[in-house]
């Protein structure tokens, strides 16, 4: 449903650009740039280079993390006097670990009409290129750049059964790689560089494997990780019953409350309560 309570021609549009390629691009993409009062982007270096290799010429407003705040009530009085409005970032679809979420969620609350242009993003062909369960993945893009802070995202993380696809910056893919082999286990992975550039590589093996492959490599990497294949699904058990499967087989009373909290993700107390209450 059209949400645009102005003028119907109002609309922000979000418009992925090549990751690389030039030719990825849709035609689309083109009709809207050219239709557009102006662009608001990423870096206007970057932007101004793309418009002139499609002999496009727009007014481009700089939008980044550090001024979305600023301009959201500019750009939202630019719409409500009927101004059709392009966001783009550097690279791909904005808004995915890019630019953009401030002055979307801005345009949204005021009524104002936004219309996403399906395009290029470096998680989609990673993951299809991959040869790893595509069917549940999670799109966790940047890991913290602390080590500590990254560990611990890596640790809430190692039970999920699905595939898990992160992005990674040259500078860090070799630490990350060796705080998912210790915390997730040696599983497969499949690592992306450059995806669809003159240099894009696919790396797929176990994590061990990889680690070491990785020195002297430039570039965006996308890692596909496997799901967690050790992970036993409890959940179609009460609390009752899963504490009295580990007691059955001889644990202490407290330390299968204890374990069936860790596998539940649970406070202790919670499974302590609903087990007594239901014993």
């Amino acid at each position: 449903m059209r949400q645009n309570s102005y003028d119907e021609s109002a609309s922000l549009y979000i418009i992925p650009t090549p990751i690389g390629n030039l030719d990825d691009i849709t035609v689309r993409a083109l009709k809207v740039l050219e239709m557009v009062d102006f662009v608001l982007c990423e870096d206007t270096r970057e932007t101004g280079k793309l418009l002139n290799s499609f002999k496009l010429r727009k007014k481009l407003i700089s939008c980044h993390e550090y001024n979305e705040e600023n301009i959201k009530e500019k750009v939202v009085l630019e719409l409500k006097s009927g101004k059709n409005i392009g966001l783009v970032t550097d690279q791909g679809t904005p808004i995915i670990s890019d630019p953009g979420y401030i002055i979307v969620k801005e345009v949204i609350k005021e009524g104002i009409n936004v219309i996403s242009l399906p395009g290029a993003t470096a998680f989609v062909p990673a993951l299809t290129s991959s040869g790893i369960e595509p069917s549940k993945f999670l799109f966790y893009g940047f890991l913290n750049a602390k080590d500590s802070k990254q560990r611990k995202e890596l640790e809430s993380l190692k039970n999920l059964k699905y595939t898990i696809i992160f992005y990674e910056s040259v500078h860090r893919i070799k630490d990350t790689l060796k705080n998912m082999l210790e915390i997730f286990g040696d599983r497969v992975i499949s690592l992306n560089r450059e995806i669809s550039k003159i240099h894009e590589e696919i790396l797929r093996d176990n994590i061990s494997n990889i680690i070491d492959k990785v020195d002297g490599l430039k570039g965006e990497f996308v890692i596909v990780v496997e799901g967690n294949k050790d992970v036993v699904d409890y959940s179609y058990l009460s609390v009752l019953d899963h504490v009295k499967l580990y007691v059955n087989d001889g644990m202490d009373e407290k330390d299968a409350i204890k374990l069936v909290a860790k596998e539940r993700n649970v406070a202790k107390s919670i499974i302590y309560k609903e087990y007594h209450n239901n014993k």
